[in-house]
């Protein structure tokens, strides 16, 4: 059978739209291509981000800063030595960019310097902390990017 170039041109444009429609498709059902967005809130938490600019820039002018270190246990976060750990009042934020049913955020509860976020509630790889905290009626953040 003999082809026209005029049915040739046809066919071939059948067959890039099916091409083109074939990945369309395939994108739009294929869960491991899924991204979450950072935050389902984003447009209230960018209305708030001088707010933490300012919590930030607080905790700088600390004479001894907020740090972390992987144990054992766990990961441990420790507040400066020269605060009573007592009226330090706040939230811990973990956010993991690669899962978003892995985030989750705890109440600071002190009995020393020191705390304990368990082992088992962190996967290795890369976390975003964020601690929001507040020590006689002074705001603070820190924020890091962590490798568990």
């Amino acid at each position: 059978m003999k082809l026209n170039w005029g049915t040739a041109v046809v066919i071939a444009f059948i067959l890039f739209i099916s091409f083109i429609m074939y990945f369309v498709i395939a994108m739009n059902t294929d869960k491991s291509l899924d991204h979450d967005l950072v935050n389902d809130n984003y447009y209230k938490q960018e209305l708030e981000y001088q707010n933490d600019i300012n919590k930030e820039k607080n905790a700088k002018t600390l004479a001894s800063k907020l740090t972390w270190e992987k144990t054992p246990e766990g990961m441990q976060i420790h507040f400066p030595k020269e605060l009573d750990y007592k009226t330090i009042k706040g939230q811990v934020f973990l956010y993991r960019p690669s899962n978003k049913q892995l985030d989750f955020n705890t109440t600071i509860l002190l009995s020393n310097h020191t705390l304990l976020i368990p082992d088992n509630r962190l996967l290795d790889g890369r976390w975003n902390l964020k601690i929001d905290w507040s020590y006689n009626n002074n705001n603070y953040m820190f924020k890091d990017q962590i490798q568990y």
